[in-house]
C-alpha cells in the first residue's frame, strides 16, 4: 500500500494502465497500455458505464484517475466538474499513436515473442537435447 500511494509519477504511469478493446487486442496482440491524454475510451464499470465513447481530457496521476469528456456532474453551486474514473475501469477503443507508442506496441507484441521461441520448451526439444548429450 505504501509503495503504491507514494509512487513517483513515472511509476504511476505504468500503474495507470487500461485494457485494450477486443479489436485493438487482436490487431496489436497487446492486452493493456498505459493510458494517455488523447486516447478514446469506453467506461466499463460504475455509474457511468456505457457504450458512449469519450476522449481522455486529463490523466491525473496524483489522484490515480482520468477525466473523460462528457463525463461530468453538477455541483450544488451549479458548476460542472469532471468525474474522476480509474483507468482500470475503462477500455481503450482508439489509441493516439506516435513513434514512442508504436515502439511500445512492438515491444509488447506477444506473437513476435512466440516466434522468437521464447517461453515454454516443447517436449520434442527436450528429447532432442537428451539424444545429442
Amino acid at each position: 500500500r505504501k509503495a503504491h500511494f507514494s509512487a513517483p509519477s513515472s511509476v504511476r504511469r505504468k500503474l495507470m494502465s487500461s485494457p485494450l478493446s477486443k479489436e485493438l487486442r487482436q490487431k496489436y496482440n497487446v492486452r493493456s497500455m498505459p493510458i494517455r491524454k488523447d486516447d478514446e475510451v469506453v467506461v466499463t464499470r460504475g455509474h457511468y458505464k456505457g457504450t458512449q465513447v469519450g476522449k481522455v481530457i486529463t490523466v491525473y496521476r496524483k489522484r490515480f484517475v482520468i477525466h473523460i469528456e462528457r463525463i461530468q456532474r453538477d455541483k450544488a453551486t451549479g458548476a460542472t466538474v469532471n468525474v474522476g474514473i480509474h483507468p482500470s475501469k475503462v477500455e481503450i477503443v482508439k489509441l493516439k499513436l506516435d513513434r514512442d507508442r508504436k515502439s511500445i506496441l512492438d515491444r509488447k507484441n506477444r506473437s513476435k515473442l512466440a516466434d522468437k521461441g521464447k517461453g515454454k520448451i516443447k517436449e520434442e526439444e527436450v528429447q532432442a537435447m537428451e539424444v545429442s548429450a
